[in-house]
């Protein structure tokens, strides 16, 4: 497969300018008064531009999309059809996770039921985690992107080398993510219990 080693290198430098900037929005950015379904779709747009849009890929975020998640609890219902803040902070960690995990994983990830305080703190959490990531995620493509970067790398297929590499890296961390999040629950306060009483139950062998 032909890439054009010149352009690739251009837009890598260009996405890597662009992430450095970018940032989610904080929790006091979210809008505080509540919004209709046609605002929610708006702002999501804007908030998370750096997302494939509608013209590469797909919406970042439908109606139905939104209206799925709530039927399978993975956010709270809206108010009378209604958006909060705490909608926009579920709906923003949704879209960005489900990029790369099934929604089943996700569901495990942001927890359901909780108070708008507690909601605020994981938000915020989470969105400091996303811009650590994004540094790290930087450095990663640098390393992996060497060949095509450098314009004297003489190697014949750098640009095939470096996507290869590149969803190699995203394989594991999705592998990773779903390895960890079965975990969950696992070793918790009873868990020393339920063990002996499994034990307890097995039939005696002599």
């Amino acid at each position: 497969m032909f890439y054009n080693k010149k352009l690739v290198a251009e837009k890598l430098r260009s996405w890597e300018r662009y992430l450095l900037d970018y940032s989610l929005p904080s929790w006091n950015e979210l809008p505080t008064f509540d919004l209709y379904m046609d605002q929610v779709i708006g702002l999501l747009t804007e908030y998370l531009d750096y997302l494939p849009h509608e013209d590469d890929y797909e919406k970042i975020v439908t109606p139905s999309a939104v209206n799925n998640y709530v039927r399978m609890k993975i956010m709270p219902a809206p108010n009378k059809k209604k958006y909060s803040r705490v909608h926009m902070a579920y709906l923003i960690m949704i879209c960005t996770l489900k990029q790369s995990l099934n929604i089943s994983i996700v569901r495990k990830m942001i927890p359901l039921d909780i108070t708008e305080e507690e909601v605020r703190t994981i938000y915020s959490d989470f969105v400091q985690k996303h811009k650590a990531a994004t540094y790290v995620f930087i450095e990663q493509i640098r390393r992996a992107a060497i060949h095509v970067l450098d314009p004297e790398d003489t190697d014949e297929n750098p640009v095939g080398s470096f996507v290869s590499t590149v969803a190699v890296i995203s394989g594991f961390s999705k592998l990773l993510t779903e390895k960890v999040t079965r975990l969950q629950n696992a070793g918790g306060p009873d868990a020393g219990n339920d063990a002996a009483r499994k034990t307890t139950a097995q039939p005696t062998c002599k």
